[in-house]
């Protein structure tokens, strides 16, 4: 089938490199905004052929928006006014609520899978597309009963032949999910990248004495603005209810030390240690 990928960058361009190299797709073609990014997508390989979005959704099999959440909600109704009923579109942002919200009267809204690839990097740009990225990692379909039956079977061939695990919710839950599971854990890392660097002026200390712990902590704190504020601002309400939550616990390491309660502390510990249950299971 032909591939048009909208956004040829990590995602976009892991998934466009994976669809070619599993015989999905007979040819990619890129659409980015960026002119920079689109020859360098066409320079790696990871498409075929760049041109305009107009150009590339009436000849395409299947579209494949990547693009930050924020850009993807302008730019969905403006596919649905390109394609001719046959053409199938997915999203891979980390947020769903609002692509529900923006498609729900659209008479073409079953062309349309809802889904959330979890995998991720640091990195942005088509330089950081990586083979192989998503074999054995979940995805997310969203409200699948709203999509045409051709359309779900179609996205979850493609997602099968990348060897990913399929996992089924409505957009309002995933939301909720991916709030606890990934965007706080980027806050987190924001944060406490912006605490050392305002505690801890000497850069060169830093680098000598940062150790495996202290780097994969903040690993995520690299990631791009540009892609993260969207998702924060998307998924607001749901950050916010567990950002409370953390700082609540946070606020329990604290006093324990203001108050020297050690045994309290050895308790939020290893109550924390239970996470092991969590990331071991399956």
């Amino acid at each position: 089938m032909v591939v048009t990928v909208i956004g040829i960058g990590l995602i976009g361009g892991s998934m466009a490199l994976a669809l070619q190299e599993k015989g999905m797709a007979t040819r990619v073609i890129g659409v980015d905004a960026s002119t920079e990014h689109a020859e360098k997508a066409l320079e790696l390989g990871l498409v075929n052929e760049v041109t305009t979005l107009e150009k590339a959704v009436p000849q395409s099999d299947l579209i494949i928006l990547a693009v930050p959440v924020g850009a993807c909600l302008k730019l969905l109704p403006q596919v649905l006014l390109l394609i001719t009923g046959k053409q199938v579109i997915m999203d891979v942002g980390s947020t769903k609520q609002g692509i529900a919200e923006v498609i729900a009267d659209s008479p073409l809204r079953g062309r349309v899978v809802p889904t959330h690839p979890m995998w991720g990097t640091e990195f942005s740009g088509p330089e950081a597309a990586v083979h192989g990225a998503f074999a054995n990692k979940a995805t997310v379909i969203c409200d699948k009963e709203q999509c045409d039956a051709d359309a779900l079977t179609l996205v979850e061939k493609v997602y099968n032949a990348l060897g990913m695990h399929i996992v089924y919710m409505n957009a309002a839950d995933h939301d909720v999910h991916v709030a606890y599971i990934s965007h706080i854990s980027h806050i987190t890392s924001f944060a406490l990248a912006n605490t050392v660097l305002e505690k801890e002026r000497e850069e060169d200390a830093i680098f000598e004495l940062a150790s495996g712990g202290f780097e994969s902590t903040v690993r995520l704190a690299k990631s791009n603005p540009d892609m993260w504020v969207p998702i924060f601002r998307q998924n607001r309400e749901n950050v916010l209810d567990v950002l409370n939550e953390h700082i609540a616990q946070l606020r329990k390491f604290k006093a324990c030390l203001e108050k020297e309660n050690y045994e309290y502390l050895q308790e939020l510990i290893e109550n924390a240690n239970k996470i092991r249950k969590v990331l071991n299971r399956g």
